[in-house]
């Protein structure tokens, strides 16, 4: 069996679990997600809405992704860029924190 690449998604849906996703201006105003507080009709001025979390991805009950289904996206081929920039295996500094919390997330499963 082939080895995943570092830039490959190993799909165990961890990061969909533990991180909040910020909409680009671009995606949030294309109307394509589910966001936090949509339904409220905050203003359509993007800095507005972002100063409140209006360009988050909603999340459901348990504070997941709201896309994730069986632990797998459902918009993986059209989610957004926050998504798209992120992998477990990345080597950039922006992410060493997260890549902690995941395997450490990974590590307390295998022992369970």
């Amino acid at each position: 069996m082939d080895k995943p690449s570092a830039k490959s998604c190993s799909q165990c849906g961890i990061c969909c679990q533990l991180f909040l996703i910020n909409l680009t201006q671009k995606e949030w105003l294309s109307g394509k997600y589910k966001t936090q507080f949509k339904e409220f009709g905050l203003n359509n001025d993007f800095n507005i809405v972002q100063r409140y979390g209006g360009n988050l991805l909603r999340q459901k009950k348990d504070g997941s992704c709201v896309y994730l289904k069986n632990n797998l996206c459902s918009i993986h081929q059209k989610r957004p860029q926050a998504c798209r920039e992120f992998f477990c295996g990345s080597k950039l500094k922006k992410f060493k924190g997260m890549i902690k919390i995941i395997n450490r997330r990974k590590l307390t499963a295998c022992l369970s």
